[in-house]
């Protein structure tokens, strides 16, 4: 018998989201007779107690009894049960300095700890991550902030809406004069925004087209990593080349720039790649974007219009690109950049949704088959008080070293 608990979110500010909804848990406990789930009470969860009891599952205080505690976000200090396995994003695998001490308190607890952002196959693709639905919502919210920064039009709040198919229909009450909107990346969070420009029945156009051609009616152009870098000394090799070798690539993306008015950021960043514009290039009176959705949300990174994370309340910030400082984003000669950081927390019923189909058919069954695949042993970062082989990197900074 496996005993899972499904822990409450206490993380601040609030977070709605859960792995496994009713619906989920029905599933798990009917495909493995030898697993048990707990709820533990929540008064934020999208879904409600009341529902979890519907669905003949136990909802009761005490984790104490179960074996594995599964949640979303970092769990407080104070609030950590010693001894027990734990799943949840604990942002620490990038030495996060913020999170020192949660990483430490795993490990004097006895705590194994499973990060979410570390469950992969043996490819090492992520297996599961709420990564379409934050493209969803930064799709929504880039062109919520569109409306605002020009004036032309207002739509709801993303949470104050239910799903994804309301979000469709508040962005088809929109009537989008003829700009252009560049989308890039083309996986989970990309595809995630692809989804609502489609909903939107916004028409996709070719790269040759975007940057050649103008049009009487919005427009957008989704492009890869290959179509906004380029190598230093002209060679045109397979897009795994630049993942390869990043340092041997520069950034071609200016000539979007050039014609673009809403930016998408949905793409992946990797150490060493080039930026895709600079400060200095938002200089340029070439720089023709005004409206920035960074869902990718790298502070100081690739897009370098973005400052800092906005959060869901404040989600819009300006930029100027003279001072390079933070204005008001309905200045005349400000960018306006929304960059919040944690998107699927504002569509928490479908995130969950998701991101619970996933957990249920990937990482569940690892408990059942000895971890066949690994799963479970990949993504394993503490055990017995000290961190797994494939962690050890992180051993220093665990001491305060770096």
């Amino acid at each position: 018998m496996t005993h899972f608990g499904i822990i409450r979110e206490r993380k601040n500010p609030p977070d709605r989201r859960v792995v496994l909804s009713p619906q989920a848990c029905q599933k798990v406990v009917k495909t493995f007779p030898d697993a048990k789930i707990t709820i533990e009470p929540s008064p934020l969860r999208v879904f409600t107690d009341d529902e979890y009891r519907e669905a003949a599952l136990t909802v009761a205080p005490s984790m104490e009894s179960c074996d594995v505690l599964i949640g979303v976000k970092e769990v407080p200090l104070e609030a950590l049960i010693p001894n027990k396995k734990y799943f949840f994003f604990s942002h620490t695998i990038k030495k996060q300095p913020y999170n020192r001490k949660l990483l430490q308190a795993v490990l004097d607890k006895n705590i194994e700890l499973y990060d979410h952002e570390v469950i992969t196959n043996e490819r090492g693709t992520r297996l599961v991550a709420f990564g379409r639905y934050a493209g969803i919502v930064g799709a929504y919210n880039g062109i919520l902030t569109y409306g605002l920064k020009s004036g032309k039009f207002k739509i709801s709040r993303a949470y104050e809406l239910k799903d994804r198919k309301a979000l469709i229909q508040e962005l088809l009450s929109v009537s989008l004069p003829p700009i252009k909107i560049l989308l890039t990346g083309k996986g989970r969070v990309g595809n995630g925004a692809k989804e609502m420009l489609d909903g939107m029945k916004i028409r996709e156009v070719s790269v040759e087209d975007y940057l050649s051609k103008t049009f009487d009616v919005a427009v957008y152009c989704q492009i890869d990593v290959l179509e906004y870098n380029q190598r230093k000394d002209g060679q045109v090799l397979p897009m795994q080349d630049f993942f390869d070798h990043p340092e041997a690539y520069s950034s071609n993306f200016m000539r979007f720039a050039k014609v673009s008015d809403l930016y998408i950021a949905g793409h992946f960043y990797g150490d060493g790649a080039p930026f895709l514009y600079t400060r200095e290039d938002v200089k340029s009176p070439d720089f023709k974007i005004q409206v920035v959705a960074d869902v990718s949300c790298d502070i100081d990174g690739p897009v370098a219009t973005t400052l800092r994370a906005s959060t869901i309340a404040e989600p819009i910030y300006g930029y100027n690109p003279s001072t390079e400082e933070e204005v008001p984003f309905m200045d005349n000669d400000a960018i306006a950049v929304m960059a919040v950081d944690n998107l699927p927390a504002e569509l928490p019923r479908d995130a969950s949704e998701g991101f619970g189909e996933t957990f249920v058919e990937s990482v569940i069954p690892a408990f059942f088959d000895e971890d066949k695949e690994g799963i479970l042993q990949r993504a394993r970062m503490t055990h017995k008080g000290s961190l797994t082989e494939r962690y050890a990197y992180l051993q220093d900074y665990v001491d305060g070293k770096e």
